[in-house]
């Protein structure tokens, strides 16, 4: 079955999948800094935040490469499906937690849906035809941001309704995650029932192309590495950004703000990246992605001054935008047709290794050095990315 255009000449499908993702993804930016607010308030320092944000991606790193095996093989809506209720079930966990231990599990639930839902939008975009992979990833994961840009401010909004209760406030913000979470059910199932998304013409059952021969071709690992650093950027950056407004005396709301301009940032970069990329080119791109970004992430413990992080988070986000969609058409590209799921689902084994290994130690460093060490690591994390992935753009 494929998939006519609609009216402005895209697939009917992709209204709806965008529609669920940027609901799903407002309400996972809505639940990552809340549940980082809810452990300080149950005595979390930077160690315990960083481990319960490596418990975000710990077993969804297990599972992400059968899922995608899966998504291979059969169709993606069940997948989508399935991760938006586990979203929902994952929210309402973490607003009912009043453990570490509690808030540990909720993570876990909340990065399984958010993996179910990755892995069903991410291969369906890898179906469209070659020339429109830089496009259609651009705008998928401009539509993750742009969830992203309206969780955090939402987050400190609903926080701040429960001034002198944080754990009043953190449920309250947890419950509204889960609410828009739930608000994309009805177009989860909508596109289960009516079957819209696309399919890839029937063939021969062949052995899967085993992991280690997907690694091997060029430049999936490289560029697995790059995606690895920028998505762990991302995660490092919510769940930390809050323990320097904590440090620096910055109100939560205000620290939702500069989330949001972090991710609208983003937003603004992945819709330009289709303009930028015949001018600029792929290598400069990534170069400008990772070192840029890498520079400003460092300079972001050496200000208090609200104005100032505004400014670099600005200047981050957009860099940090610019670099994930082009390194998934890379990828893409560089494998066969029928290994695309298991190769992305690879890429997000690599990215959940990071947001493991990373955050741990981040907190670490933190837990030594200060809130300050974790983004000066995060910075140079940044600027090695280059090194592998500019022989292969």
């Amino acid at each position: 079955m494929t998939c006519s255009p609609g009216r402005d000449g895209a697939p009917r499908w992709l209204s709806q999948l965008l529609a669920v993702m940027v609901l799903v993804q407002a309400g996972i930016a809505v639940a990552r800094p809340v549940t980082t607010y809810r452990a300080i308030d149950l005595g979390a320092g930077a160690l315990a935040v960083g481990l319960l944000t490596g418990a975000f991606a710990l077993v969804p790193m297990l599972v992400a490469l059968p899922l995608g095996r899966l998504a291979d093989r059969r169709r993606p809506e069940p997948i989508l499906g399935a991760g938006v209720a586990l979203l929902v079930g994952g929210c309402l966990l973490l607003a009912a937690s009043d453990s570490l231990a509690g808030i540990a599990a909720g993570n876990v639930v909340l990065g399984l849906g958010n993996l179910g839902c990755i892995v069903g939008g991410e291969n369906v975009v890898a179906r469209l035809p070659p020339a429109q992979l830089d496009r259609g990833f651009g705008l998928f994961t401009a539509v993750v941001s742009g969830g992203q840009l309206v969780g955090p401010a939402l987050a400190g909004l609903v926080l701040s309704t429960a001034p002198g209760n944080l754990a009043a406030g953190t449920s309250r913000a947890l419950l509204v995650s889960a609410g828009l979470c739930g608000l994309a059910l009805p177009a989860a199932t909508w596109l289960l029932v009516r079957r819209l998304l696309p399919t890839r013409p029937e063939r021969p059952v062949e052995r899967p192309l085993p992991a280690h021969r997907i690694l091997r071709l060029p430049g999936v690992s490289s560029g697995m590495f790059t995606s690895l650093v920028l998505a762990a950027a991302v995660d490092l950056l919510t769940a930390y950004l809050p323990l320097l407004g904590e440090n620096r005396g910055i109100a939560p709301s205000t620290v939702g703000i500069l989330l949001s301009i972090r991710a609208g940032a983003t937003v603004a970069s992945r819709l330009l990246v289709p303009r930028m990329l015949p001018r600029i080119g792929r290598p400069r791109l990534v170069l400008l992605s990772t070192v840029g970004s890498g520079l400003a992430v460092a300079f972001l413990p050496a200000t208090g001054d609200v104005v100032v992080l505004g400014i670099l988070l600005a200047v981050i986000g957009f860099l940090l935008g610019v670099g994930q969609p082009l390194m998934m058409t890379v990828i893409v590209r560089a494998v066969p047709e029928e290994a695309r799921g298991a190769a992305l689902a690879l890429r997000l084994v690599g990215n959940r290794i990071g947001l493991v290994g990373t955050p741990a130690a981040a907190g670490l460093l933190a837990g030594a050095a200060g809130v300050s060490a974790a983004f000066w690591l995060l910075g140079a994390l940044l600027g090695a990315a280059v090194v592998g992935a500019r022989h292969d753009v």
